[in-house]
């Protein structure tokens, strides 16, 4: 066992972590205005002078596990407007697709417990181009490319920094902080470098009077003290001049009058660039900052070196050989985690990937009830706020480190992305996968009628239903690790509430009561012909493939759950049986609704799965899209040994019964009372022929088949555009591979073409539980047209194979994901810091939408595997 397994093993370990949001500004917990514009109301321009409510933000920053304390990096270049002390970008309304980032910046390592962590932001030496950036974004339109910080033409000549930032713990309260600053100009360059301390403001709401203190006890150490942390130190290298305010609201900024705190959060930035006296000659605080003023001759670096501990005598003797042992057993805990048969760039993307995911952990604070009622020391909030976003919700309570998509674009958890990042932290962190499992499910979270929340924008929106599928991989995997033993106890708390949560899907998201299921956006934004969140008034509804085909894998998923937990305890057979009973009636009505049999989702003509449009008198029009909507029908299979049924009476019974007397719905399935040649049974929505049906589609590369995985809209609406004419309106529909043609849910992700991550592994994963029943025996022409017969696990492989194009080298050393930028492929200072795009061009394989989405986008870490 290596050292960081031992550590994994330890208490106090994660106490300190990289929790702190690279965004806090724009969120929905900061928002108290009467309209929920939450991107206004505050802004990146107030960030610096407005003390947040619910959780901070800072570049490479750190804070302990409740964020009583944070710790980040500030830098000036000597002509910026403003300190660098969090990173910009463009709100939803300022992009010509939706929000985004507008720096560089990558996450290059990290171990579970945080014992090592390494970061890099690339910051220039001319002025930041925030009104340019603003400006030209402003300026394009939907069908013209985002205009990035690298477009301004700013990194042309080498003019700026690498900065890198480490740490490293010699133990649960003693971390050694490096941060070392390259000069990649031709020039000598100045620059200040500001580590920052600062307490997050919990005592200026009116419930707790407490305030801590940061002070000054010699030159080059700062003491802090807090009620919960005890006494710590942050001691540094050299002569930097202490710099002490209050992280308090500049009160004279926004409301033009003196408050009774001064020193406000943005003392040091007017000191620095203005010699304003905004900082407390007095050196204490509650924000404070080691000012080193450093010029850098061309093509050097500078190296500064700091520790904070909970001893006044801390020394840099040891920091060196600290630092060395926690990258070498970062090393060795990797290296034990990857095959010797991965090469090298395999590896580099692999540990990049899990890097980014440990990362994008963040402290997430957000109590419903409060926020909608304002706090005791501030103004009372609007009383629209009453019956606004999540009003429904009083009863959410969150205060937890939680696994974000993206801690800038998406810095607050989403209920199926959350599934996703847990199949992949699995794999280094087995305990904190099934905490945050079990998180969303907790009653503080999940809503009392069963409904998990989807995200803070609007936790009464439906994601897809996928928490049983990622609780049975993970519980799956352990059991692996664990010689065959499984965590029974964790499998069966969670399996009781998804319970809950199932029969909310059922109460709630089956208008018509028929087993055929709507549910709205369901996580796939504008993959519809028209927004799937509306609301008909004349009686017209959609019904979904892809909500009917979710509760289709659900109930497998939820049935091989209780089949397992069925081993001890006889009366979850029962259970068993009524998830089988819910999946056949979901495939019998996906193929067979109305007068007729004719009016189901299923089109024999096309052989494939289409939404429908159910009118009031009972007609329904198909919406024949070819979209990953209809390849969605595959995930819902589940293969279960013959020991699985005979062991198993009840649930034995109940299968028979229908084979005897509804063998209407049986021909609808698969055989699953066919046993096949290596003891197998197979529960699957898709008997062999419509499976064949969808791959031929979905294998067509002038169809999904993109070189880089499959596509979530079939480029034959290239040229073929679909259309349908919905009362007055007339909606439309074409393939799009990048970034979004229109404005809806934000349009800052696509649907129309390009290839997500997510999806494709669960193709991938399908494809091989198909195998485990049908072996070598069942083909498929791969590509189709080629005259390549391939079975299904190497179909899978082939997926698999262009999916990992996406990030490794060609045979000229670019990557796809990187897209078209030559100093982006070529500078060795920027062609190995891998960045995990959102989504991905569905015929280039650039990287699109949010640039940090190592949440599931880290999958491709899952991938390397193979």
């Amino acid at each position: 066992m290596s050292e960081e397994q031992q550590r994994l093993k330890t208490t106090g370990w994660k106490k300190w972590g990289p929790y702190v949001s690279d965004r806090q500004w724009g969120t929905v917990r900061e928002d108290y205005s009467a309209d929920g514009d939450a991107w206004n109301y505050v802004s990146h321009d107030m960030a610096r002078s407005k003390a947040y409510r619910w959780g901070e933000e800072g570049i490479a920053g750190i804070c302990d596990h409740d964020q009583n304390l944070c710790f980040a990096i500030s830098l000036w270049n000597k002509k910026d407007s403003i300190l660098k002390e969090r990173y910009f970008g463009l709100s939803n309304a300022e992009g010509n697709h939706g929000e985004d980032v507008k720096e560089l910046y990558y996450y290059l390592d990290n171990t579970p417990t945080h014992s090592y962590m390494k970061m890099l932001y690339k910051y220039p030496q001319q002025a930041f181009p925030y009104s340019q950036l603003v400006t030209e974004n402003k300026k394009r339109g939907l069908n013209e490319p985002e205009y990035e910080l690298m477009d301004t033409g700013i990194f042309n000549n080498d003019e700026y920094f690498d900065v890198f930032v480490e740490y490293a713990k010699q133990s649960t309260d003693d971390i050694l902080i490096k941060i070392t600053i390259y000069n990649r100009s031709k020039e000598a360059a100045a620059l200040n470098v500001l580590p920052t301390l600062w307490f997050r403001n919990t005592w200026g709401w009116g419930y707790d009077g407490y305030t801590p203190q940061l002070s000054a006890p010699a030159s080059n150490q700062i003491k802090i003290e807090h009620k919960e942390l005890g006494e710590l130190w942050l001691s540094a290298e050299g002569t930097p001049e202490l710099l002490f305010c209050n992280n308090e609201t500049n009160t004279k900024r926004f409301n033009n009058f003196d408050g009774d705190k001064p020193f406000y959060k943005d003392g040091i930035n007017d000191h620095i660039l203005y010699g304003a006296d905004t900082v407390n000659k007095a050196k204490t605080g509650t924000k404070a900052a080691l000012n080193y003023d450093i010029t850098i001759p061309a093509g050097e670096s500078v190296t500064i070196r700091l520790r904070m501990a909970d001893t006044a005598s801390n020394t840099f003797n040891d920091f060196d050989a600290i630092f060395t042992s926690r990258k070498q057993e970062a090393d060795e805990f990797y290296a034990n985690l990857q095959s010797t048969e991965k090469n090298e760039d395999q590896a580099k993307i692999q540990r990049q990937a899990f890097a980014g995911m440990l990362w994008n952990k963040q402290f997430y604070y957000y109590d419903i009830h409060q926020w909608l009622n304002g706090d005791l020391k501030e103004p009372e909030p609007p009383s629209q706020r009453q019956n606004s976003r999540n009003s429904k919700w009083q009863h959410f309570n969150a205060c937890d480190i939680i696994s974000m998509p993206d801690k800038w674009e998406y810095p607050w958890f989403a209920a199926w992305d959350l599934a996703f990042h847990c199949i992949a932290l699995a794999h280094v962190d087995m305990a904190f996968a099934k905490r945050q499992l079990n998180l969303l499910v907790r009653d503080w979270y999940m809503h009392p009628n069963g409904q998990l929340p989807a995200y803070e924008w609007d936790f009464n929106d439906a994601n897809p239903p996928v928490h049983a599928m990622a609780t049975w991989k993970i519980y799956k995997l352990d059991k692996e690790a664990n010689d065959g033993k499984g965590d029974t106890f964790f499998l069966e708390r969670i399996f009781h509430k998804l319970m809950l949560n199932f029969t909310w899907w059922v109460n709630r998201k089956d208008e018509a009561g028929n087993n055929i299921f709507e549910g709205g956006f369901l996580g796939l934004d504008n993959i519809g012909v028209f927004d799937r969140n509306i609301r008909f008034n004349n009686g017209n509804h959609l019904e979904q493939v892809d909500g009917t085909s979710w509760m289709a894998m659900y109930s497998l998923n939820l049935l091989r759950i209780a089949t397992e937990l069925a081993v001890n305890d006889k009366a979850y057979a029962d259970i068993a049986s009524k998830f089988f009973e819910h999946f056949i009636y979901i495939a019998g009505a996906m193929s067979n609704l109305g007068e007729g049999g004719n009016s189901g989702l299923w089109d024999e003509a096309d052989g494939y799965f289409y939404d429908q449009l159910r009118f009031a008198d009972g007609t329904a029009q198909k919406m024949r899209v070819r979209s990953i909507v209809g390849l969605i029908p595959l995930f819902a299979a589940e293969v279960l040994d013959d020991t699985d049924i005979i062991n198993n009476p009840i649930f034995k019974g109940r299968m028979d019964w229908f084979t005897a007397n509804r063998p209407d719905l049986v021909g609808l399935v698969s055989r699953w009372n066919e046993k096949s040649q290596n003891g197998k049974h197979l529960i699957s929505l898709l008997r062999g022929y419509r499976m064949k049906c969808i791959l031929r589609y979905m294998l067509d590369e002038s169809e999904f088949l993109s070189p880089h995985g499959i596509r979530s809209l079939s480029k034959h609406h290239l040229n073929n555009p679909y259309s349908v004419k919905v009362g007055d309106t007339e909606f439309g529909i074409k393939y799009i591979p990048a970034e979004s043609d229109s404005r809806m849910f934000g349009g800052n992700s696509n649907w129309r073409g390009p290839v997500w991550m997510p999806v494709n592994y669960l193709i991938i994963e399908s494809l091989n539980t198909y195998y485990l029943y049908y072996g070598d025996d069942f083909k498929v022409e791969c590509p189709t047209g080629s005259g390549n017969m391939m079975n299904l696990k190497e179909v899978a492989n082939e997926i698999y194979r262009r999916i990992t194009q996406l990030f490794l080298c060609d045979d000229n050393g670019n990557r796809a994901a990187a897209g078209s930028n030559t100093k982006i492929q070529a500078d060795p200072n920027f062609n190995d810091h891998i960045l995990f795009y959102e989504y991905f061009d569905g015929d280039t394989g650039r990287g699109l939408g949010a640039e940090h989405q190592t949440g599931w986008t880290g999958l491709i870490a899952n991938c390397l595997y193979r």
